[in-house]
């Protein structure tokens, strides 16, 4: 199976979402950017098929969604979403409640950990992406 993550069209998209987080994302990204967290790599506003993830994390295939009040009301697009996410690329889907970011941080940081004790990593070294020549990133399962 082929992906095709971080399209080239909707680059501006993805700049856009990062340039104007809010400030739970802020927030949350500053605990998790500079593999902070068990040597993981947090990527911001990572695109994955047709979808822009919060965050996400290759080395584990870890998604982290913040919600906040416009996810009140589109739980159908967002139960479709983590469908796309989980089981046709893998991709285990972590959401939090805004306020959880504010409240309780340590939750979030402790529901990674528990992820990464779970989860065996490639060999130190191994890449399983690879860039396209127009700027897309291809993985290969």
């Amino acid at each position: 199976m082929q992906t095709i993550m971080n399209k080239s069209d909707v680059t501006d998209n993805r700049k856009e979402l990062r340039n104007h987080s809010t400030p739970a994302e802020a927030i949350l990204w500053k605990l998790l950017k500079g593999k902070q967290i068990a040597g993981l790599k947090f990527r911001r506003q990572h695109s994955v098929g047709p979808y822009i993830l919060d965050f996400y994390c290759p080395q584990i295939k870890l998604a982290i969604e913040l919600d906040g009040e416009v996810h009140n009301r589109q739980q159908d697009y967002d139960e479709q979403r983590s469908y796309f996410l989980n089981k046709v690329e893998g991709i285990e889907v972590l959401r939090f409640e805004n306020r959880i970011v504010f409240e309780n941080p340590e939750q979030i940081l402790w529901e990674i950990e528990e992820r990464f004790s779970s989860y065996h990593l490639p060999p130190s070294g191994y890449s399983s992406s690879r860039e396209e020549e127009n700027g897309d990133s291809i993985v290969n399962y």
